[in-house]
Formats: C-alpha cells, sequence, structure tokens
C-alpha cells in the first residue's frame, strides 16, 4: 500500500459533515466520489458543496478557476459499486455501529484490496468498526471537527490492528486538505473529546453544587479563561441532548469511569425538552433576542497619581503570585513581599502560600489565594476573604472571590479595589478548592495528563488538538505548565480531601512530574521543556 496522498477518494454521507468532507477533498485536486443511499439527501449535498465553492471565489479564500476545477472534480454516484477505483474511503453516517460495520463489509467487498477505509465519528471505536472488515489493519479514523471546511484540526485515529500504511495514507490527505494532522489512540473520545470532558462536566457540577450560576459559570470561563464560549452556551449550541448521550457513552465505554459520570442535571433538562438552540430553550432562552448581554469592557479605576502607591504585600511561590506582583508593580502599586516589609500596615495582603516559617502575615485585610483547600478549610477564623485566578492575567480578565459568614466587608471591599486597579473583573461565588476556573481548568490539565500517561496522544497533539479543534485559549498541558503543576495538583488533592470523589483523583504523570520537582515553566520542565523562553501560555 502506498503512503502517498490519495488521488480519488470516497465519501459516504452527503449531509454537512460528508458534503464538508468532500469539499476539502475536491480542493486538495482529488478525484472525489460523494455517495448518499438517499437520492434527494445526494443531490441536495452536491448543489451545496457545489455554492459553497462559488460562495468561497466570492469571499477570496480561492480563486473562481480553482472552484470551477474543484467543482469538475466531484462526482456524485448512486452506488457504492462505483468506489472501485478509490484510494481512501471516508464514511460520514449517522452514529450507529452497526450501520459503519455493515457499510464497511459492503465497502471491501467493491474497493481493491489496499483501498483504505476511514470512518469520521467522534465516539464509536475505530477497532469496533474494524471488526467487520477482512483486513482490519486498512481501517483507520479520520475525525474531522465542524464544521469541516473551516475547523482546522484532523484527528487521525488508530485502531487496535490499523497498519501505519493506512494511517500516513490518512495523514497525507489530510494535510492536502490544509488540516493540522494530530495522530490519537483508539478509546473513549480518542484524544480532543476525551480531554475535553471536564470543560462540560465540572461546569455541571459546579452548577449542582451552587457554587455558581449557569450564567457566572460561562462569564468566568470566557473573561477569567479567555473561551470564545462557556461550558453552558457551548452544550446549548451542540444540543444538551446530544452531549448526555455522549456522557453516557463515554461511562459504558469506560466501564463506569467516575471522571465520565453523567450529570443529573442534564438528564433533567433533556427530560424537560430543553435541548439548546434547536428547540428554543435550554440552560439559557433563545425564544426572545439574545440570550446574554455582552461582556463588559475591562475596569478602568486608577490608582492617585502620587509618588509611591498604596502598599500590597503578596505572598508565595507559585507562578499567580509573581504575576500578581508585576501586574501591581504596574498598576502603581507599592508591591512588596513580606519580607521586604517592617511594620507597615497594608492596604491588602495576598496569600498565595506563604512560608510557614516566614514573618507573619498580619496588619491589613486578607485575601487567601484558594489552591490548597476551600475558605473554610484554610481560614478556620473567619479573617479573610478568598481569592483564585488563573495566568496570564490580562487586563479584562476575571478573578473570582468568595468570602465566609465571618469574612470582613473591609477585606472584600479591598480585595474588589485591588482587582479593579489591575483591570480584572471580579466574580463572587461559593467556596470550593480552586472555585470555578481553577476546579474547570485544573481537572482538564488532569485529564490531559491521564490521556497522555495512557498513550492516547502526545502533549504535542493534545493541546495542538484542543486549540485547533476546539478553540481553547491555549492547550491544557501548557496551561498547566504555566499555572505550576504544584499548583494544579494542589487544587485536585484539595478537591479529594474535602469531597472524597474518585473523580478527583491525579493522574499518575500529573504527580510524577510535581514529585520530580518539574512544576512547569518556572522549574524549565513540566509537560514541556522551557530553556530560555520567555512567552506566555
Amino acid at each position: 500500500m502506498s503512503a502517498g496522498t490519495p488521488q480519488i477518494v470516497g465519501v459516504v454521507g452527503a449531509g454537512t459533515m460528508g458534503g464538508g468532507i468532500a469539499q476539502l477533498a475536491v480542493l486538495a485536486g482529488a478525484r472525489t466520489l460523494l455517495h448518499d443511499p438517499v437520492p434527494e439527501a445526494l443531490e441536495r449535498g452536491a448543489a451545496a458543496l457545489r455554492a459553497n465553492l462559488a460562495k468561497g471565489a466570492e469571499r477570496g479564500r480561492w480563486s473562481a478557476a480553482d472552484a470551477e476545477a474543484a467543482s469538475a472534480r466531484l462526482e456524485p454516484v448512486a452506488n457504492v459499486a462505483a468506489f472501485a477505483p478509490v484510494e481512501l474511503v471516508i464514511e460520514a453516517a449517522p452514529e450507529r455501529l452497526e450501520l459503519k460495520r455493515e457499510l464497511f463489509a459492503r465497502l471491501a467487498e467493491v474497493v481493491s484490496p489496499d483501498c483504505v477505509l476511514a470512518s469520521n465519528t467522534s465516539s464509536i471505536p475505530i477497532t469496533a468498526i474494524a471488526g467487520a472488515v477482512p483486513q482490519p489493519e486498512r481501517v483507520v479514523g479520520m475525525h474531522f471537527f465542524n464544521p469541516a471546511p473551516l475547523m482546522r484540526l484532523l484527528e487521525v485515529v488508530a485502531g487496535e490492528d490499523s497498519g501505519e500504511a493506512a494511517l500516513a495514507r490518512a495523514r497525507a490527505l489530510g494535510a492536502a486538505m490544509g488540516k493540522v494532522v494530530i495522530d490519537a489512540a483508539d478509546g473513549p473520545g480518542f484524544l480532543v473529546n476525551r480531554a475535553n470532558r471536564p470543560f462540560g462536566l465540572e461546569a455541571l457540577r459546579c452548577v449542582t453544587e451552587r457554587l455558581a450560576s449557569v450564567e457566572q459559570v460561562d462569564r468566568i470561563a470566557r473573561l477569567g479563561g479567555g473561551f470564545r464560549m462557556g461550558p453552558f452556551e457551548l452544550m446549548d449550541l451542540v444540543g444538551v441532548d446530544v452531549g448526555f448521550d455522549v456522557s453516557k457513552s463515554f461511562q459504558e465505554l469506560s466501564f463506569g469511569e467516575p471522571r465520565w459520570r453523567p450529570s443529573p442535571l442534564s438528564a433533567r433538562m433533556v427530560a424537560a425538552g430543553r435541548t439548546g438552540r434547536k428547540s428554543g430553550r435550554g440552560f439559557y432562552d433563545y425564544r426572545d433576542g439574545p440570550h446574554r448581554p455582552e461582556d463588559p469592557p475591562a475596569p478602568q479605576v486608577a490608582l492617585p497619581r502620587a509618588t509611591g502607591g498604596p502598599l500590597v504585600v503578596i505572598a508565595g511561590e507559585i507562578p499567580l503570585a509573581h504575576l500578581l506582583l508585576e501586574r501591581a508593580a504596574e498598576a502603581g502599586w507599592d508591591a512588596r513581599t513580606p519580607e521586604e516589609i517592617d511594620g507597615e500596615v497594608p492596604f491588602l495582603i495576598l496569600d498565595c502560600g506563604a512560608d510557614p516559617e516566614g514573618p507573619p502575615l498580619q496588619g491589613g485585610p486578607q485575601a487567601l489565594c484558594l489552591h490548597e483547600g476551600s475558605l473554610a478549610a484554610l481560614d478556620a477564623g473567619g479573617s479573610a476573604v478568598g481569592f483564585h485566578a488563573l495566568p496570564p492575567l490580562e487586563r479584562g480578565g476575571l478573578v473570582e472571590l468568595t468570602r465566609g459568614s465571618d469574612s470582613p466587608d473591609a477585606a472584600a471591599a479591598a480585595a474588589e479595589r485591588f482587582f479593579a486597579t489591575l483591570g480584572l473583573h471580579t466574580e463572587w461565588v461559593g467556596d470550593a478548592p480552586g472555585l470555578v476556573l481553577g476546579r474547570i481548568v485544573c481537572q482538564l490539565v488532569n485529564e490531559a495528563a491521564f490521556a497522555v500517561g495512557e498513550g492516547v496522544g502526545t502533549p504535542a497533539d493534545l493541546d495542538a488538538g484542543m486549540v485547533h479543534g476546539l478553540n481553547h485559549p491555549r492547550g491544557p498541558l501548557a496551561w498547566g505548565d504555566a499555572i505550576g503543576l504544584d499548583h494544579v495538583l494542589s487544587v485536585l488533592d484539595a478537591l479529594w480531601s474535602e469531597q472524597r470523589e474518585e473523580r478527583y483523583r491525579a493522574a499518575p504523570l500529573l504527580r510524577r512530574l510535581v514529585l520530580s520537582g518539574r512544576f512547569g515553566r518556572a522549574t524549565g520542565e513540566g509537560f514541556f521543556p522551557y530553556y530560555d523562553d520567555d512567552t506566555e501560555a
């Protein structure tokens, strides 16, 4: 079998995904046979593809000549028997295992013995599909992300028996299509969708535990994390019922992995018919105008122009502490560590894990970073407020705050004012280790570490997949390295300690990195090496 770029490609399924894949194939220069068992669907799909080629030319994405040539390479066919000369077939049929097995068995009878059979499935194991083919080594996964013509990622999935030549041919076609191609091993969700599970599931937990509302969680994800959409907005867009079915599939395929347990909140939403945008209601109401207001601009609170601004003390060695010192100095604060003060009364003390043997933190209102536990666990006396935030802390970002019943009003007001002068929004939420964004992101890092540790993909492929396939603001592993893997592990261990749930157990790879002193950027190595590298996550 040649590993070169196939010149004749077959696509089964002329719906949105199949039509998008066929469009990529014809633009890549391949003669492309498109089939759908429903004649009307085939006609609509081919017409839509040609219309998209024309629109792309009008918008300058390619020339009119390229569009015309690509359109000429498209050949709608009424029967898969016409696929005999095809070098690689991609199926984009409905997500039903028996349907795909029957289709692949039929294709195997028609195409040549060295034709690669690829499935675009996002959830069905490639190994299970390949079992219907006499030569399972030629069956691979080619998981495109929706919409296929626009999303840059292609996940090439190796089943238990997938041969290297078949995988290489799939990669070559993906590269010709202009995709960022990553490799993934077979398993629930493959690499990218698996690593993204905590984005929705942990958000659902935050709401069911009344840590924050749906609107708050989404706002925190957008402003604090830099995500284009919050997890609940995304669930509504995809379909709450679709997401719930995926959760049940993960639970079944993993034989009950606690990290992937479906949420009862999703079950209730589906039972109520609130399945998202397509039904008019999901976690938001779409029946009358925009579902939410626009996010506000960065706070514009400046310190008085004077020599030497108010004193703020920032304690701790985690990257967040150093970042806060830097941001505070830029905003005009007299920002110091505990070792640099001598009896002066600060406006605010930010404790990001102070050395217990260092100078005492006293004399001013206090805010505790909640990476090692909840405020209730870390401040039994009720003398402080809690906060949590993640790098890169750019203007317009967000810091979460929490308070107990005895937290002083002075500490709450001082924390709000301090972060506002840094151009950061604040959001008051319930008490928990890592608060909202910390829980979600640390679980994303943890799931990514599980996937890499189990050989599902490499750190580089995983991070590229999350950015190019799901529009994450940064890869979770690089983000973990920027946060500090010791910080990430502290949040997870605190969640496990306070909740005693297996879903918060740390990935062995993550714990080994921390035990070996590889915390990320701060130590020069984490999931990635950082030698003479000062770029931000």
